[in-house]
């Protein structure tokens, strides 16, 4: 077992903060829920750093607990939602929305549609170009698992967006 040095962690950190943040806020819909998912990973591993077999899969183990980090946060959205009145949240700030076009909206807002399980399956493998076998490995799921359910995913994206340019 190698236990990462907090020198590591902290180059990961300044490597691919940018990166995991722009990952979880595709996950979780705003901005500083990502960066409070993102930040809470990193200091759980500086009080406490993963036994891994191999240094190099440090990322990996990152990008996975980013994305159980984020499957929490939805969790804890739901059970506030549903003791409060609904509402949707911004999810893109002005500057944002400005910069993006129109499209890219509507792209991102059947992401958001798109059951749970599908939206990482896509945005681990087109958004962080991960392999099959690495979405597999973040997700906790079997290589098979991660294609079929990104052809659904896809599906579901086509239709949703066919639907709403019909409209």
């Amino acid at each position: 077992m190698v236990i990462p040095q907090s020198r590591d962690i902290v180059a990961l950190y300044e490597e691919h903060q940018s990166g995991l943040i722009r990952m979880a806020v595709l996950l979780v819909g705003d901005r500083a829920t990502a960066e409070d998912v993102v930040q809470d990973v990193f200091l759980r591993m500086q009080d406490r750093a993963p036994d891994l077999d191999d240094p190099g899969k440090l990322l990996a183990y990152v990008r996975a607990a980013v994305l159980n980090g984020c499957r929490m946060a939805l969790r804890r959205r739901r059970m506030l939602w549903r003791h409060t009145q609904p509402h949707e949240p911004p999810v893109w700030s002005a500057e944002s929305a400005a910069m993006l076009g129109e499209q890219r909206r509507e792209v991102m807002a059947a992401l958001r549609r798109l059951p749970r399980r599908q939206r990482e399956a896509l945005v681990l493998r087109y958004y962080l170009d991960l392999s099959d076998d690495e979405v597999a490995g973040a997700m906790g799921v079997r290589p098979g698992t991660v294609r079929s359910t990104m052809v659904r995913a896809l599906a579901a994206l086509t239709r949703e967006l066919g639907e709403e340019e019909a409209r």
